[in-house]
Formats: structure tokens, sequence, C-alpha cells
């Protein structure tokens, strides 16, 4: 059995580390009152939930190793850069409301299907 990747492991639970903070950010505070203000109060939500929900999936990834084969590996890569791309594009639309950044988003949705798709036909060993 190959040991799980110390660096992803890291880099899931950094993620999922930045999905509690942004999350408690968007909800308690400046940023929050600030999100309401703009009415972006949504898009921030949607960003959290998105990002802690594949966060975790991304660190089962990670601890499973290399148990899934190259289609795991894939669903890991494609999990993260959804993270980056779905969620971080959509907080940072909704703290700048700079509303060109909502082209970006889809791009994020389709890397999250991406991983879900290559989870689906990881061929898993023991």
């Amino acid at each position: 059995m190959t040991a799980p990747s110390t660096l992803r492991v890291r880099l899931s639970a950094l993620l999922g580390l930045l999905a509690i903070i942004l999350g408690s950010m968007g909800a308690h505070g400046s940023v929050h009152d600030m999100l309401v203000g703009a009415n972006e109060l949504d898009h921030w939500k949607t960003a959290s939930f998105y990002h802690l929900t594949h966060a975790v999936l991304a660190a089962l990834l990670a601890l499973l190793g290399e148990r899934g084969g190259k289609a795991a590996s894939w669903a890991w890569r494609f999990t993260v850069a959804g993270i980056f791309l779905f969620s971080g594009s959509l907080y940072v639309l909704a703290y700048t409301q700079v509303k060109w950044l909502g082209a970006v988003t889809p791009f994020g949705g389709v890397s999250f299907m991406l991983g879900w798709i290559c989870l689906a036909v990881a061929k898993w060993r023991e």
C-alpha cells in the first residue's frame, strides 16, 4: 500500500482551515457587514459551502494516497483547482464586486465535476 502524500494532506488541511476562516469572516464582523451592505452575502455563503465540502473531499483523497491510481490523483487535482476557481472567484467577486470574475466561476464548477467523475472511475485497491 502506498502512503498518503504528506504535501497533499497538508495542502488539503490548509484548504479546510481557510474554508473555516473565510466562512467565519463572512458570518461575523466587518466583512459580514460589508457583504450584507453590498448584497453579496449569498455569493460568499455559496463559496464557503463548496470550499469546505470540497476541502473535505480533497483531504480524503489525499489520505487515501495512490490507492485509487491515476484517476484518484486527478480527482484531487481537479477538486483543488475547483476550490480556487469556483470558490476563489466567488469570494473575490463578493468582496470586490468585480463582476467579470463571475466568468471564472464556471471553470471551477467544471473542475469540481471532473474531480467527481475521476473519483467515480478510479480503480481502488487495498
